[in-house]
């Protein structure tokens, strides 16, 4: 069985927060959120996983 990973972009990180598309990227250094994965030139995501992890490490700190 193959493990496909899903990919999210800014705005998918941004609606998922109910943040701006900004804050998404000033997380990377202010909450050590994921940094993104480069697939293409003109097209950054997150993997879907690395978020996951990263809510779950919120949830242990709280």
């Amino acid at each position: 069985m193959t493990h496909s990973e899903s990919y999210l972009s800014d705005k998918d990180i941004a609606q998922r927060y109910s943040i701006g598309r900004a804050t998404v990227w000033r997380w990377i250094t202010t909450r050590k959120f994921p940094s993104p994965v480069k697939l293409s030139p003109g097209c950054t995501r997150w993997k879907n996983s690395d978020v996951t992890k990263w809510e779950a490490e919120q949830e242990a700190k709280a």
